[in-house]
């Protein structure tokens, strides 16, 4: 018995001397944790055409044989994109099966084309209308139908007026009656005979009577039953109410429509969205579609209306066009348009614009596979491109294609969040 206890005993001892040993061992305190030693990235290849077929070494495709490329490495941070950050991250097979392109910001010359359909019409300030002064009856027609040239001084029709044939005879008197008494000593005799004379002659000519009618008046000493009507203008006739022998007249009837056709309008509706583009003295070119040889002629806008038709959405344009040969008709259909130029803009194609109806944005492409919707500021929209004002700069490249996916993407992500957020109250969301 009291050998084992001595046994039992040194072991205890022996072990309690192992363990204050190690517990004072010198490198404890100077030994470095232990670091966990990252991994090498994995590479791996894979197919353009087909992304599904992969391999951890150079390969041709089993499917369509192409020779597969290396996968670009992805940082482990990018897999996951966090609250605060704006961008989004699309895979290399992912983008190809999308079909994510993207373009280039960059300044281009941006005009847009303003083209409508016109018709020919009347110059209204060249239209004349023929009426008398007097009532009477036709008597003989010189122009007797609608669409005659006539010119100025020709004589249109004769009209007989018993009120006019009195004029001419009292006329008659009182030039009689001033060469008989042209000797008189009476001043007083002399001069009324003179001053009745004159009125009757005023009163001839305010009916329009010539004065070579007048010249002839006194030379034979007659009155004439008819007094000719001449044109006041050249032009076509376009109306006309004096159609028979006998037929009677008054001062309020519309007797002939003469209208010059040497200027003409073309009249063109314009859509409201384009009305804004156009000025005053622009020039326009007008095609003739039915001529031989699609002549085109030059013309200025000179009249636009302040009115909207409220049917068409459009505003009425007006060009003067001279027509010295009247190739020009009224009614006849052409075609005119205007280029309006907008200078360099920076520009960039309809596509990459995604419109919310309050907003418009794009999706700018930051490289290596992230994207990141911006807002923009658009001017206006020619050739297919939108000018930029604000959000983007020279070099930016945006998508061009596929906006929809990335949309729907960014929104899932919570990309939209943050859109347009300075990047400081991001990270302070974020943290908060």
């Amino acid at each position: 018995m009291i050998r084992l206890s001595s046994v039992a005993s040194f072991l205890v001892v022996a072990a309690a001397a192992v363990g204050v040993a190690w517990l004072w061992r010198p490198d404890w305190f100077t030994a470095k944790p232990t670091q966990k030693i990252a991994s090498a990235p994995k590479t791996e290849y894979y197919c353009p055409m087909h992304p599904q077929q992969r391999s951890d070494k150079p390969a041709n495709c089993p499917i369509c044989g192409m020779k597969m490329v290396l996968m670009p490495k992805v940082p482990e941070a990018a897999k996951t994109v966090d609250a605060g950050s704006a961008e989004i991250f699309v895979s290399p097979e992912r983008r190809q099966l999308i079909g994510v392109s993207s373009v280039l910001v960059e300044h281009r010359p941006l005009a847009r084309e303003i083209r409508t359909a016109g018709k020919v019409a009347v110059d209204e300030t060249r239209i004349t209308h023929v009426h008398t002064k007097i009532a009477g009856f036709v008597e003989e027609l010189f122009v007797d139908f609608i669409g005659k040239p006539v010119k100025h001084g020709e004589a249109l029709f004769t009209i007989y007026s018993p009120e006019l044939v009195a004029t001419q005879e009292e006329y008659l008197l009182a030039l009689r009656s001033s060469r008989a008494l042209k000797d008189s000593s009476f001043g007083w005799v002399k001069g009324g005979s003179m001053n009745l004379l004159e009125a009757a002659r005023r009163r001839l000519q305010l009916w329009d009577v010539s004065d070579e009618e007048i010249r002839e008046l006194e030379a034979t000493g007659k009155s004439k039953r008819a007094i000719t009507v001449h044109s006041p203008a050249t032009g076509v006739v376009t109306q006309r109410a004096a159609y028979h022998h006998g037929k009677y007249i008054t001062p309020e009837m519309e007797l002939y429509t003469i209208a010059d056709l040497s200027t003409v309008w073309i009249l063109g509706e314009v859509f409201e969205t384009d009305l804004p583009f156009l000025r005053l003295g622009q020039q326009v070119h007008i095609e003739l579609p039915f001529a031989s040889g699609s002549r085109v002629l030059n013309g200025r806008v000179a009249f636009i209306s302040p009115m909207l038709d409220p049917k068409t959405r459009s505003g009425q344009v007006r060009l003067d066009i001279p027509n010295p040969d009247q190739s020009l008709r009224p009614e006849m259909f052409v075609s005119f348009h205007a280029r309006v130029s907008f200078g360099a803009p920076l520009a960039i194609p309809i596509d990459a614009v995604m419109d919310s109806g309050s907003a418009q944005y794009v999706f700018l492409d930051k490289g290596d596979g992230y994207y990141e919707p911006r807002m923009v500021k658009l001017g206006p929209e020619a050739d297919g491109y939108y000018a930029v004002e604000s959000g983007l700069k020279h070099g930016d490249r945006v998508v061009t294609s596929a906006n929809f996916l990335l949309d729907s993407e960014s929104r899932l992500k919570g990309a939209f969040s943050t859109m347009g957020t300075p990047k400081a109250k991001a990270e302070k969301q974020v943290h908060d």
